[in-house]
């Protein structure tokens, strides 16, 4: 059942419910980039540590983002450069200087079913003349550039954001051995690419920045940002782009243009407050509006920014944000508004934009207020049917959760629905509704545990409108989808993967596969997402060095007793249904429940994958080893 007023319950309440609430059919799915001899996940680019599947289309072709140089390198002499496979680093220290070189460290990717080589196997794919992450890292082939795929059409034409290359400034300043300062022309800026390779900037309205001084104008390169988000069967890109600067953000630019000098070079001064500070905030901001772009014959022919769900009237900094777009140009996503056009209540709440009969995007605010204490919301996708979802944030029983719902925009009176998910009533379960298919099938994640007090845990979800069917995907999967093989007696039990420790002895871990993000569904049914596989964890000395056995391998943490210590990285994942259904039967055939899973560290940054990537602002992550 599914309410459109929402009731919380008590722990001891959704206890008694979750019994009660009667196992529907579901269709059972499996990993279909799963090397089944080693229950290693294909899902990230070779020499990169994670990897997140973005979007997919209605022909079965992925993008997918990876994240995370390998940063093993062990210098042992003149033995040149050990190279680690099996185990799980410290996490690397994230960096932000105009004193460094910039490494990128996100790269793109395609996975596609009919791969010559292994079906969904990734793939590089350069942007911006970015090329593939080498190990051990070749001077001549490091990247400056950060990429990142979002969406794809049936057509493959490809959507997303970059970054500008490093750009240097000869160093004049206190240290004896520095070069040069290090900054770029922009820190995000969109982009798409179609299936002949060609890659058009989706350059935003706002770049420059023209300071008023005592001796002359001077015009400042700023970058200003924008990123496609989504791109449609017609090839509409919608996003958002920069269109201004905040009035505080140019007092700041003018400051550095009037203090400029050898010491201080102005393109310094501005990529240095371009960086988030300490409490983690940019001083510079930029105004933000959701944009919609048309791609045809290699170029882009036309451009729409979306209005704001309000008239701005002052000086404040006010984002609106494309993010999803359907086959008849309707964008999802949000904006800044004053609910019910009162500006003591300024919001930042989902939206949808429509063309009227001029072809003018009107914009069209998600009354979350049919929801009690809505702190804000979003919306994520709409399918060809004017099905909206998303999210909204509000207290529920004393915490903050996101809750899932969605919408029929065709409906002049709809109101917010948002699904029990696992019960006959709302949990305090926290839930993101991520992507929706033209069968009203979604997809997003759910939050697993009850604990308050503890970061929890997230599994991707299945919901189906039509039959308000709400599914873990994990509980759909076939047993060796989730680690686990039949042993002599044709019981399933845990895969036990066998590794060699730097000492010569081989130790053994169980193989394990969650789950924890689905991001795009096709009318087909395929989905991909983010799944955590458990890996072992390295020993490092006190500096931080990977510690080597004399036979060349890497020692494992060890627990009490003497088995490797296990985390989990996240790689991306692609489901398919086998053609059975979830039934008491097939449940019987698939026992493969364990009641001792190891408990492994949840690595909290994987989870979620993207989620952080559409937020404003986007930061690129400078990373570097201590």
């Amino acid at each position: 059942m599914k309410f459109k007023l929402e009731k919380t319950l008590s722990l001891v309440a959704v206890g008694v419910l979750s019994v009660l609430h009667g196992a529907q059919a579901a269709p059972v799915y499996e990993i279909k980039n799963l090397d089944t001899e080693t229950f290693n996940l294909n899902g990230t680019i070779a020499n990169t540590r994670n990897g997140y599947g973005m979007a997919v289309n209605n022909n079965d072709e992925a993008v997918g983002a990876a994240k995370g140089k390998k940063k093993l390198n062990v210098d042992e002499g003149d033995n040149g450069v050990i190279d680690i496979e099996d185990g799980v680093s410290d996490a690397e220290t994230i960096t932000y200087s105009v004193n460094l070189p910039i490494i990128a460290n996100n790269f793109t990717f395609t996975s596609i079913e009919n791969d010559p080589v292994t079906p969904w196997l990734p793939t590089f794919e350069s942007v911006n003349g970015t090329t593939a992450p080498t190990f051990p890292e070749d001077e001549d082939t490091v990247n400056s550039v950060d990429t990142f795929y979002y969406g794809i059409n049936d057509a493959k034409v490809k959507v997303g954001a970059m970054t500008a290359v490093e750009q240097t400034v000869p160093y004049s300043g206190s240290s004896e051995t520095q070069e040069f300062w290090y900054y770029r022309e922009y820190e995000q800026r969109g982009f798409v690419k179609d299936d002949t390779n060609t890659e058009i900037a989706l350059t935003p309205p706002y770049t420059e920045y023209v300071s008023e001084q005592d001796d002359g104008d001077v015009t400042v390169t700023v970058g200003g940002f924008s990123s496609g988000t989504a791109v449609n069967s017609n090839n509409l890109i919608t996003g958002y782009a920069s269109t201004d600067i905040s009035k505080n953000s140019a007092s700041i630019i003018d400051s550095c243009v009037s203090n400029n000098s050898e010491t201080a070079p102005t393109d310094i001064c501005v990529q240095n407050r371009q960086y988030p500070n300490s409490n983690g905030f940019r001083d510079i901001q930029y105004q933000t509006r959701g944009y919609v772009w048309k791609y045809e014959a290699g170029a882009v022919t036309e451009s729409f920014e979306l209005p704001l769900g309000l008239e701005v009237t002052n000086d404040g900094v006010y984002t609106g944000q494309g993010l999803g777009i359907n086959a008849e140009g309707v964008v999802a996503g949000r904006s800044h508004v004053y609910r019910d056009g009162n500006k003591d209540r300024l919001y930042f709440d989902a939206a949808y934009w429509k063309q009227d009969a001029q072809g003018a995007y009107q914009y069209n605010w998600v009354d979350v207020d049919t929801v009690k204490d809505v702190r804000s919301s979003i919306a994520y996708d709409i399918n060809d049917s004017g099905i909206l979802i998303g999210s909204y944030s509000k207290y529920i029983e004393g915490y903050i959760r996101d809750k899932f719902f969605y919408i029929d925009t065709t409906d002049e009176n709809a109101e917010v629905v948002t699904p029990n998910d696992f019960y006959n009533n709302l949990s305090d379960l926290g839930s993101r509704g991520r992507g929706i298919n033209n069968n009203g099938q979604v997809v997003g994640y759910i939050e697993t545990t009850h604990d308050k007090e503890k970061p929890r845990p997230k599994a991707g979800f299945l919901y189906n409108i039509a039959e308000d069917e709400f599914s873990n995907l994990n509980d759909l999967l076939t047993c060796q989808s989730k680690g686990f093989v039949k042993d002599d007696s044709d019981k399933w039990v845990r895969n036990k993967v066998a590794v060699e420790d730097g000492s010569g002895k081989t130790l053994t871990y169980n193989s394990e596969i969650k789950i924890v993000e689905a991001n795009s569904i096709s009318d087909s049914g395929t989905i991909v997402g983010t799944a955590f596989i458990r890996k072992p964890s390295y020993q490092f000395d006190t500096d931080g060095n990977l510690i080597i056995g004399d036979n060349g391998l890497p020692f494992f943490e060890l627990n009490g007793y003497g088995d490797p210590v296990t985390s989990f990285l996240p790689r991306m994942m692609v489901i398919q249904t086998t053609g059975e259904q979830v039934t008491d039967e097939w449940k019987a055939a698939n026992n493969c429940v364990d009641d001792n899973e190891e408990n492994g560290n949840y690595e909290r940054k994987g989870a979620a994958s993207l989620g952080w990537l559409l937020m404003l602002p986007l930061v690129w992550l400078r990373r570097r080893r201590k």
